[in-house]
Order: structure tokens, then C-alpha cells, then sequence
């Protein structure tokens, strides 16, 4: 093949949202080096979401199925896509980097040799990796020097879904030579959140609050702007520590990445933990009276004055064109 291998991740038949974008960044890397772009799916019966893959810009699809892949297993994966790479000699393997991932890829790697090039935001002519260090106020760049296969796994919100491309490939059925005895450990029960954890990683409009609200009271006046513009409610860190909003409503190195249509911040200063989270986000408007805030490095749009002015008659603009 010779070309760059993206491996999608699924899960009882539905897609993990981050495969897409991992897909957009093998697209990506292929066309930067002239060579060819595949996908492989994993699991017991893919044909369905094969089907829905064969019609993007792939040279080829790959449906590796095996029951004993019915249910993720590290070792299953491994063995699995350690057979696939040496049939089909993949010069870039690109993953989601999920959790899953994070599980068996450095194993994989390990079995060529490699180390997995891991949490990857950007890309460059080499082609050079860029990931970050120390919560995001580093960046650093990594290049493969050895033969065989690079691993690289992709942070999410780094790629975009939509870049995908549209086009047409052919698909090949994949069977491992893969025995019970090899899976040494057993599914368990899967980890299930609460049941009302937010995912903000798929809301297309997020309106995030930090530390210049001043008071839990006045939260308010902020969700009364997410409400009109139908949007989800995020913040920064210390909104959260204080237990003024819950945990699963934070962006940033310790909690949710996004990457939203629109994101407006409001009182947010812009510390690089928060940036480090939505910096994936299209359109960036930030609200805050410091005009030297970082926020304002990376808005689209900003606004400099008191958002205990600017949110309400935002929101009152708003609700007036709604009618």
C-alpha cells in the first residue's frame, strides 16, 4: 500500500465522533506527500458502516472481522491490525486518540518497533508532528528517523469532521488469523457516565463563562445568553472548582475539548489550560474589560467592556430579531 492507514474506532455499529476527524488528518497527511489514503474498521460485522466509509476519498476500505472482535479487547486489536499492517505495509497509521487508543496503539507500535507519536495538533511539511507540553505552554515537534511504520494519533477538535472528503473506494474483506488463547483478558462492563453529563464536544454553539462573573448569582445573566442563542453553557476551571457550575461543563486541559461552530467567552482571561480546550472552535467572540486579556490573541471577534452590560443587551438584541 505504501500510503497512510487511518484507523476508525466504532462501537456496537456507531461511529466515534473523533474517527472522522482522525480521517480528515489522514486525507490530509496523503495528499501533503502524494501517496494514497485507506481506512480500516474494526469489530465482528462492519458491513454497514463500511458501506457509509467506502464513500469517502479512500483508496481502499478495509473490514477486518473476526468474532472474537465483537468486543474491544486490547490484545484482539493488536493482534488484528499487527496482521493488517504487515499485509498491507502502511508507510503513516493515523488513530483517533481516544481512550481506546491510548490502550493498544503503543502496543501495536511496539510490535514494529515504533513509539506512538501520541495527542497530535498540527502537522507540517516533512512531515513534522506538533504536540504540545507542560498543559499546552509548549510545542514540540517530533519526526519518525527510523523505517517502518509512523503511529500518530490525533488530539480532538484538531481536525475537522466536515474536511472529510467525498469520493469512492473499494472494499476489501480482512480476516486475522486470531485464536481465544491470544486475548489474555476479558470485556468488561462498560463505563457509563451519569446520566446527565454533557457532551459539549458535540454542541455546535458553546457560551463559556470564566471568573469575571464575580458571583455564582450573576451566572444568570450568561445562561440567559446560551439560552437565546441556543447554545451549551461551558466554563473555565475556577467556575467549576467553586461548584458554581458542575465538572462536566469544563473546557480545557483537564476538562472537555471542543470545537464548536461558535464559541463566546465571556470573562474568560484565557489562561492556556482553557485555550488549550477550544482552540479547535471555528469562530471565536470573547467579552471582557481587559483589553489585554490573552482571550483576545486567538477571538475572532472581542469585545472590551463590561460584560454586566454587553451579555444583557446581547441577549435583548437577540430575542428582539427573534420576534
Amino acid at each position: 500500500m505504501s500510503g497512510v492507514l487511518v484507523v476508525m474506532e466504532q462501537r456496537g455499529g456507531a461511529w466515534n465522533r473523533m474517527s472522522f476527524e482522525a480521517l480528515a488528518a489522514g486525507q490530509q497527511l496523503a495528499a501533503k506527500l502524494g501517496i494514497e489514503c485507506s481506512a480500516a474498521v474494526i469489530g465482528e460485522s462492519v458491513k454497514t458502516l463500511v458501506t457509509e466509509l467506502a464513500g469517502k476519498k479512500l483508496a481502499k476500505v478495509f473490514a477486518v472481522q473476526h468474532g472474537l472482535l465483537k468486543d474491544y479487547t486490547s490484545d484482539g486489536y493488536v493482534v488484528a491490525l499487527e496482521s493488517l499492517l504487515k499485509q498491507t505495509g502502511p508507510v503513516y497509521v493515523v488513530l483517533p486518540h481516544t481512550y481506546q487508543v491510548r490502550d493498544f496503539a503503543p502496543a501495536l507500535a511496539t510490535r514494529f518497533r515504533q513509539s506512538l507519536i501520541s495527542d497530535v495538533i498540527a502537522m507540517h511539511d516533512g512531515p513534522v508532528f506538533v504536540r504540545q507540553l507542560l498543559q499546552g505552554k509548549l510545542n514540540a515537534d517530533y519526526k519518525q528517523a527510523d523505517a517502518g511504520p509512523c503511529f500518530v494519533s490525533v488530539q480532538a477538535g484538531t481536525f475537522r469532521a466536515e474536511d472529510v472528503e467525498e469520493g469512492a473506494a473499494t472494499v476489501e474483506n480482512f480476516t486475522p488469523q486470531l485464536e481465544a488463547s491470544q486475548i489474555r483478558s476479558k470485556p468488561g462492563q462498560l463505563f457509563r457516565e451519569v446520566a446527565h453529563t454533557v457532551d459539549l464536544s458535540a454542541a455546535s454553539v458553546i457560551v463559556s463563562v470564566g471568573r469575571g462573573i464575580g458571583e455564582q448569582e450573576n451566572i444568570g445573566i450568561v445562561e440567559e445568553l446560551a439560552a437565546a442563542l441556543g447554545a451549551e453553557l461551558a466554563a473555565s476551571r475556577p467556575i467549576c472548582d467553586n461548584g458554581w457550575l458542575p465538572m462536566e461543563r469544563q473546557v480545557g486541559s483537564s476538562g472537555q475539548t471542543v470545537a464548536p461552530k461558535l464559541y463566546l467567552a465571556v470573562g474568560i482571561s484565557g489562561a492556556i489550560q482553557h485555550l488549550v480546550g477550544m482552540k479547535g472552535s471555528k469562530t471565536v467572540i470573547a467579552i471582557n474589560k481587559d483589553e489585554h486579556a490573552p482571550i483576545f490573541e486567538v477571538a475572532d471577534y472581542g469585545v472590551v467592556g463590561d460584560l454586566f452590560e454587553v451579555v444583557p443587551s446581547l441577549t435583548k438584541a437577540l430575542l428582539a430579531a427573534k420576534g
